[in-house]
């Protein structure tokens, strides 16, 4: 007797055959294009047989609300089933730490803050909160999670990653894939709100070499795209290993890296995209491309398409000039350096994925779910999550939690800003200061709170000179709140070459630190960077990450509301000497070792 499972497998195989027998080259072919939202016309999405759209940081509809990306996934949806086999589009989005290029979606802390929670649960609970908001604005894709395992804390994408250890990443990654795609606990991607994951990049991200990259975008990144010097046990032990388990879990698409091992681009790579990952792991979902990736790997065009259709890439994430893309596979494929074999291969793969995710039954996004974008239940869970996420570095005479009794705080630095919060990938690709979107900060969650009656003072210069006694003397707060944020950023743009504390912040300390008899730190931050100096000049200091919108959790540590539990994912460094932290054993002991934090 098969069960339900196998025969809706049966029944979708079926289904996928009959398309392919009636599908043309060019309806293939587009099948296997995925466009950026904003390069492309509602009538080329119809005439070119597209088979799926995205988009990236910052690609949103004006004015950006869930209603309006509703309404123009929507539109795009229309044009895809007008098309002679009615097969639909399906739309990607990066929803790395919530539905982050939605005005007014939850934002919660980034994968770094989240594997110092230790918390899989919690990690499952956040995407399928995710899950429901992306679903809530017809898009049932997100490119995540990453499954990178940081080993520099200089790659500017070292916040995506969970952890600099394998096994806390493949704690973390499944339980965020089974939150995108199990909604009632159970693998059901055809779910109303389910959502397709993408774990990424495959394979070695987190492991590149600082100065191997060639990739120059506004600047000349020195980690990102670059090369994972590693042999092919480390690779596998170390970069490979996560991948085995979300595949277990039910991972049904894949993202390619930019990185390069083995002499050449991960997307021309055919032993590990084709022999290891769909032969050996037997990985039968489809392989998509990043950003304009296939790009690298050969000055010729021609060549680098067909090199990485050979290698078995399935979906090409264009995302520009798409006629350019099906045109030259055609061309490939009439020529017979593509076989139509391989294109059915990837057409299979694609379209069998569709069918499992239900978008053949429901393309389109349902309105209902639109009260859930940025819902109250979801930003508690959010402030949940930040108070786990923030990690307790130093506590001198137990300090925190701060006394009920406490009669003045002075607040300073980024204490009253979202958008330094929340990090890259939010709103905008590199993130960006101000207002981006809504939510609680700092200073207004010391406001808002009902633990404590002190007077809160603000000034993000720490300029409290007008904070005088009766006699006209300099006021000395008892506590100083001193909240440090690290610029917004992603991918190479976030490359550096020194993890130093700013001239600006170390400045802002001193001059804190003296008007105050106790200084409490509060760091924000997408990697951990070098405090020894800080350290010693403050009585507390508390790693919170890049929490995203929902800062209350930071203060629901400070007052005592919840105690501290949150443990470092990654090793933090004493000086630039101990970077990399691969190195860092034969550069005497690091200033917080992984795994420390404090309890309250």
């Amino acid at each position: 007797m098969q069960s339900a499972q196998n025969v809706s497998t049966t029944a979708n195989m079926t289904r996928v055959e009959a398309l392919l027998g009636q599908m043309t080259l060019a309806e293939k072919i587009g099948q296997l294009t995925l466009v950026e939202k904003n390069s492309i016309t509602l009538d080329d999405v119809e005439t070119y047989f597209i088979g799926g759209l995205l988009s990236g940081g910052g690609g949103y509809p004006n004015p950006n609300t869930a209603e309006n990306w509703g309404a123009m996934v929507n539109d795009f949806q229309k044009r895809a089933l007008n098309t002679r086999l009615a097969i639909p589009m399906i739309y990607g989005v990066d929803a790395v730490h919530g539905h982050n290029n939605v005005f007014g979606a939850t934002i919660f802390p980034h994968n770094i803050g989240l594997g110092a929670t230790r918390n899989p649960d919690l990690v499952r609970r956040i995407a399928r909160a995710t899950a429901v908001e992306v679903a809530a604005t017809g898009i049932y894709w997100n490119y995540a999670p990453a499954l990178s395992v940081p080993q520099d804390l200089r790659w500017g994408r070292a916040f995506e990653g969970f952890s600099e250890r394998t096994e806390l990443v493949a704690e973390m990654a499944v339980a965020y894939l089974q939150g995108l795609q199990n909604p009632d606990g159970e693998p059901d991607l055809a779910a109303p709100t389910a959502v397709l994951g993408t774990p990424k990049h495959f394979v070695g991200d987190g492991g590149t070499a600082f100065g191997s990259s060639t990739t120059f975008i506004a600047v000349q990144y020195l980690l990102d795209q670059g090369i994972t010097d590693v042999d092919e046990a480390m690779l596998r032990s170390l970069h490979l290993a996560p991948y085995f388990d979300v595949l277990a879990a039910g991972a049904r698409c894949i993202m390619a890296s930019f990185s390069s091992w083995g002499g050449m681009k991960m997307h021309a790579n055919r032993y590990l995209l084709t022999d290891v990952l769909k032969g050996e792991m037997g990985f039968d979902g489809f392989i998509v491309t990043d950003w304009e990736a296939i790009n690298q790997i050969s000055g010729d065009y021609y060549e680098a398409v067909v090199t990485a259709y050979n290698a078995g890439i399935d979906m090409n994430m264009v995302p520009f000039d798409y006629k350019k893309f099906i045109h030259t596979l055609t061309q490939a494929v009439n020529k017979g350096d593509v076989s139509m074999e391989r294109i059915d291969d990837a057409v299979r793969r694609i379209l069998k994925v569709k069918l499992e995710l239900g978008l053949f039954d429901r393309p389109y996004a349902d309105k209902s779910l639109l009260p859930h974008v940025g819902s109250q239940e979801h930003r508690q869970l959010a402030r949940e999550a930040v108070a786990q996420s923030a990690v307790l570095l130093k506590n001198d005479g137990n300090l925190l939690p701060l006394s009920k009794d406490t009669r003045l705080i002075f607040l300073a630095g980024e204490g009253n800003d979202i958008g330094l919060q929340s990090g890259g990938w939010t709103i905008e690709w590199q993130g960006k200061p101000g207002p981006s979107t809504t939510g609680t900060t700092v200073l207004d969650a010391f406001l808002d709170s009902d633990s404590t009656d002190s007077l809160v003072v603000f000034d993000r210069f720490g300029n409290f000179d007008d904070q005088v006694t009766a006699d006209g003397k300099p006021l000395q707060a008892d506590v100083a709140v001193l909240v440090l944020a690290e610029h917004p950023y992603a991918e190479g743009r976030g490359d550096r070459e020194s993890l130093m504390l700013s001239d600006a912040d170390r400045e802002l300390v001193a001059r804190v630190r003296a008007r105050a008899k106790k200084l409490v730190i509060v760091l924000l931050s997408g990697r951990p960077l070098i405090i020894t100096d800080e350290l010693k000049q403050a009585d507390a200091f508390v790693a919170a990450f890049w929490p995203g919108t929902e800062a209350a959790g930071i203060t629901d540590v400070l007052l005592g509301d919840k105690p501290f539990t949150g443990k470092l994912s990654f090793t933090w460094p004493r000086s630039m000497d101990q970077v990399p932290l691969n190195g860092a054993k034969d550069k005497g002991e690091p200033l917080f070792p992984f795994g420390f934090g404090l309890t309250t």
